[in-house]
C-alpha cells in the first residue's frame, strides 16, 4: 500500500509540474505508470486516472492564475507565448465557444498552452474555466492511463509495456507538431474560382 501512495504521490507531482513547465511529458508519465498498474494491481488504475486528472488540474489552476495575474508580459518571459497568429485564432474560437475548445484542448498534443493563454488573456471567468477543466483532465488522464493499459496487456513484463507506452505517446505528440507545423507553413493556394 505503502508503494502505491509513493508512486502515486510522484504521479501527481510529476503531472503538475509538467502542466507548469511544459517540456516534461505528462501523457507519457500517465502512460507509463498505467501500464505498470496493469501489471502489478489492475485496480491501481484508477488511481492512475485520479491521480494525473488531479495533478493536470492543478498544474492547469496554476498556470491559469500565472496568466490571468502575470498576463502576456509573463508568458513571453517564461517562453509559453511564441505565436501570436496562431493566439488570435484560439481567442476567436474560445470566444465562439468556451466549454468544447476548453475540453478539447487537454487532448491535442501542445493545445492546452494556447488555449489556456488565450483563455487567460480574454478574462475567462474562474469559474467557467474551474468547471471545464475537471472533466477535460479527467478526460485526458483516462485516454492516456487507457493507452497504457494497452501497451501493458500487449507485452507480458511490465518494463516493457512502460517502455511501448511512452514511446507510443512521445511518438504520436511528435507526429501530431510535425503535421501541425507543415500545414501551419504551406502557403495560402489562391482560390482558382477568383481568377
Amino acid at each position: 500500500m505503502i508503494d502505491i501512495l509513493a508512486a502515486m504521490g510522484w504521479l501527481f507531482l510529476v503531472v503538475s509540474f509538467g502542466a507548469i513547465v511544459p517540456i516534461v511529458p505528462t501523457g507519457a508519465a500517465v502512460s507509463g505508470a498505467a501500464a505498470l498498474a496493469f501489471h502489478e494491481n489492475p485496480i491501481d488504475f484508477v488511481f492512475v486516472i485520479a491521480t494525473g486528472a488531479a495533478g493536470a488540474y492543478l498544474g492547469d489552476l496554476v498556470m491559469y492564475a500565472m496568466c490571468r495575474f502575470g498576463g502576456e508580459q509573463l508568458a513571453r518571459r517564461l517562453r509559453w507565448l511564441r505565436d501570436e497568429e496562431h493566439l488570435a485564432a484560439v481567442k476567436l474560437r474560445l470566444r465562439k465557444s468556451q466549454i468544447p475548445v476548453l475540453l478539447v484542448s487537454r487532448l491535442i498534443p501542445g493545445g492546452r498552452v494556447p488555449v489556456l493563454l488565450a483563455a487567460a488573456f480574454l478574462g475567462l471567468p474562474w469559474r467557467t474555466f474551474v468547471v471545464a477543466n475537471a472533466p477535460a483532465c479527467a478526460l485526458w488522464a483516462t485516454v492516456y492511463a487507457g493507452i497504457g493499459v494497452a501497451g501493458g496487456s500487449i507485452f507480458p513484463e511490465p518494463w516493457q509495456g512502460v517502455v511501448a507506452a511512452v514511446t507510443l505517446i512521445l511518438v504520436v505528440n511528435q507526429a501530431v507538431t510535425w503535421w501541425t507545423r507543415r500545414r501551419e507553413a504551406r502557403p495560402a493556394t489562391p482560390d482558382p474560382s477568383t481568377r
